[in-house]
């Protein structure tokens, strides 16, 4: 039991691990779903005050679909990533690094605050 490979609490720690990225997963989907269903409360908010028909969403229905397929992509991965990461540590070839994953979501996710911040100022 030198490596860990048949200690529980490893398997324990890979799979809330694997829970923590689906819920980030979800929580990117309701996020998304909110921000796309915000475009459609301004726009009966906006027609009720100029009694008006209204037809545009702005960046609210693009913004929440792509939100809710990066939760999606999010939990894909997730799994692909809990199932080789359980191979690993079964078959004893596990190296411990730094997860690409979340790099790879952080600096999607910058971009995606950069972008939403840069279309605020400009709606200014």
């Amino acid at each position: 039991m030198a490596d860990g490979s048949e200690d529980p609490r490893i398997y324990f720690a890979a799979e809330r691990t694997f829970l923590a990225w689906i819920r980030t997963g979800l929580g990117l989907m309701g996020v998304g779903f909110a921000v796309s269903r915000f475009g459609l409360f301004l726009r009966e908010m906006r027609a009720s005050e100029t009694h008006a028909q209204v037809h545009s969403f702005g960046l609210s229905l693009p913004s929440g679909v792509v939100l809710v397929v990066l939760g999606i992509v999010v939990n894909v991965a997730a799994t692909m990533q809990h199932v080789r990461t359980v191979h690993r540590l079964q078959s004893g070839t596990w190296v411990s690094g730094i997860s690409r994953n979340a790099v790879i979501l952080a600096v999607v996710l910058a971009l995606i605050g950069v972008g939403m911040g840069a279309y605020l100022l400009y709606l200014r």
